[in-house]
């Protein structure tokens, strides 16, 4: 099982913001975030990106040819 639990590390300790799902010792792997990495990661997206350059063509709805024996 793989499961991120987000936190921070103060003062030599790392404080979870919530519990972990597990009862018995596990291993763990500890990734420090930057602040610019955090800030990059929490950037939106920008809307219509792909404007003018996907495009469906007219028929894109009807049924396939392939299709025609199961229709």
């Amino acid at each position: 099982m793989l499961t991120t639990i987000k936190g921070y590390y103060d003062h030599g300790q790392i404080v979870l913001q919530e519990v972990p799902p597990v009862n018995t010792k596990t291993e763990v792997m500890v990734k420090f975030l930057t602040e610019e990495a955090s800030a990059k990661m929490l950037s939106k997206r920008k809307l219509g990106g792909l404007e003018g350059k996907v495009a469906l063509p007219d028929d894109f709805n009807e049924p396939l040819n392939d299709l025609k024996d199961y229709m």
